[in-house]
């Protein structure tokens, strides 16, 4: 990094003060949640979608800013790289006719702001990483303009104090180094929201952890980075590393990465919290003037900001969140496992099956948590991610077996009766969880399709031409939003 590393952009009475804080904080958190002061609407969902940017030839565009401005739509949003935006769908409530009236008003926000893009020349993709994404493009230029970010940037690389090695083996092997956070820029998700009342936190966080790794088998759609075929779900194993501040030595001590998948089952939503404050230091040392106390003993609800924004640089896959939205507190869980795409309907199948698993699981009176260890959960996850929908995974009272083979027998009824439960249509339920059927009764998610269509364009064109082809082709198939295990190879 060289001089452009601003190691100390934040003075040792700033960390401090920062530190003082968020525990004044946790301990206004943890007053609030023994007085119960919060919306506990547990029926409120939301999504939001990480999108790429590209070119007609299928090569990342490096033109949000522009892009958002043809867009001209709140809900859109900036992401860390130039070649990234975010769509937000506002809350709704998970009942009757949720995933339709979700997929319409995607389809419509996609295409109108599609419809945009063009005038920039530019296109939106849906997919976990474009697989035409190339060394020579992820820098410290390709990042977006947000000040945040270079201070992040300049943040990890000074706790670091050496450059990023990223190793990655999968199908192909990939070794890199990088002087900035850009890599992480690739990783584009699907994030699914739900509110949750404080004393079921607990619960509903285990059973997203103990799900994790399905989500990525049947929802993979990340096999290509650099050129290379690796993870079926690289994103894990890219995000993983591309946002680690511990240099080699801090590894080998055993200290916890910032990017992981948890250690331990919980019983509330402070015992999160409190590991944030306990494991991590500060990255962005940024104090605002409310005093926390203050507020809540006048009736408010504080903000929390830097409790908040610590978290906010923690990243856990099953995120616990914070927030006061018009006045009023909530706790959520957001579900970060999920690639983005490959089509909109695909991506309400998976939450489709998500959150009508968690609503059997959480409501369970012998919870899975209490039958299944939670290396099983981590070992699950990585092997989700490695392999796809060609995973082996562990479900308690069957043991290992075939990842499509149990979502077939144990999950999907489940997931067909949490929906059931939450009063979805069903008929919209089995339209969606028939699309997890079939990819796991035919092996086809996005990877493997992925995978497949570069193989047969790789016999006839050089690799970079094939992995242009294979995502122009996915980016009409994507149009068509016919689910992914009917889509034709090339």
């Amino acid at each position: 990094m060289g001089d452009e590393v601003v190691a100390n952009v934040f003075t040792r009475e700033d960390r401090q003060r920062y530190r003082e804080k968020v525990k004044r904080n946790l301990d206004v958190f943890a007053r609030m949640l023994s007085e119960a002061r919060f919306d506990a609407d547990k029926r409120s969902i939301g999504l939001e979608i990480e999108l790429n940017l590209t070119e007609e030839t299928g090569d990342p565009a490096l033109a949000n800013q522009h892009v958002l401005e043809l867009i001209a739509d709140e809900d859109f949003q900036t992401e860390l790289g130039q070649f990234n935006v975010e769509i937000n769908i506002p809350p709704r409530s998970l009942a009757a006719g949720v995933f339709a009236d979700l997929e319409d008003c995607l389809r419509a926000d996609l295409n109108n702001a599609e419809q945009a893009a063009r005038g920039a020349h530019v296109h939106l993709l849906m997919t976990g990483i474009l697989p035409t994404l190339m060394p020579e493009l992820l820098n410290r230029d390709a990042l977006s303009a947000n000040p945040r970010y270079a201070l992040l940037n300049e943040q990890i690389f000074a706790a670091r104090g050496e450059d990023l090695h990223i190793v990655i083996e999968g199908v192909e092997r990939l070794a890199m180094y990088s002087d900035s956070i850009a890599p992480e820029a690739a990783c584009t998700s699907v994030q699914l929201h739900q509110l949750v009342d404080p004393a079921t936190f607990g619960p509903q966080w285990n059973a997203a952890q103990a799900i994790a790794g399905f989500q990525l088998a049947i929802g993979a759609n990340s096999p290509f980075f650099f050129g290379r075929e690796l993870w079926r779900e690289t994103r894990i194993a890219l995000f993983e590393q591309a946002t680690d501040t511990r240099p080699e030595e801090l590894k080998a001590q055993g200290v916890r990465p910032r990017v992981w998948f948890g250690e331990r089952w919980i019983t509330s939503i402070f015992d999160l919290f409190e590991e944030n404050v306990r494991y991590f230091p500060s990255l962005l040392p940024v104090c605002e003037d409310e005093d926390p106390v203050l507020v809540l003993e006048q009736g408010g609800a504080p903000s929390l900001q830097e409790l908040r924004l610590h978290n906010g640089t923690i990243y856990r896959w099953n995120r616990p969140v914070y927030d006061v939205v018009r006045g009023r507190p909530h706790l959520r869980v957001e579900n970060r496992v999920l690639p983005a795409g490959p089509t909109v309907i695909d991506t309400l199948a998976n939450a489709a099956f998500y959150y009508g698993l968690i609503r059997v699981l959480v409501d369970d009176e012998r919870p899975i948590w209490s039958r299944m260890s939670f290396a099983a959960a981590e070992d699950n996850f990585h092997s989700g991610a490695r392999h796809g929908i060609d995973a082996r995974l562990y479900w308690p009272g069957v043991g290992e077996a075939p990842a499509g083979e149990l979502v077939l027998r144990k999950l999907l009824p489940m997931a067909r009766e949490g929906l059931s439960r939450w009063g979805v249509d069903a008929v919209d339920a089995d339209r969606l969880l028939e699309i997890v059927e079939r990819r796991c009764v035919l092996g086809i998610n996005g990877a493997a399709w992925q995978a497949a269509a570069f193989h047969r364009l790789y016999e006839r064109l050089d690799r970079p031409d094939a992995l242009r082809e294979m995502t122009v082709r996915y980016r009409e198939l994507m149009h068509s939003n016919d689910p992914v295990h009917t889509w034709p190879l090339p």
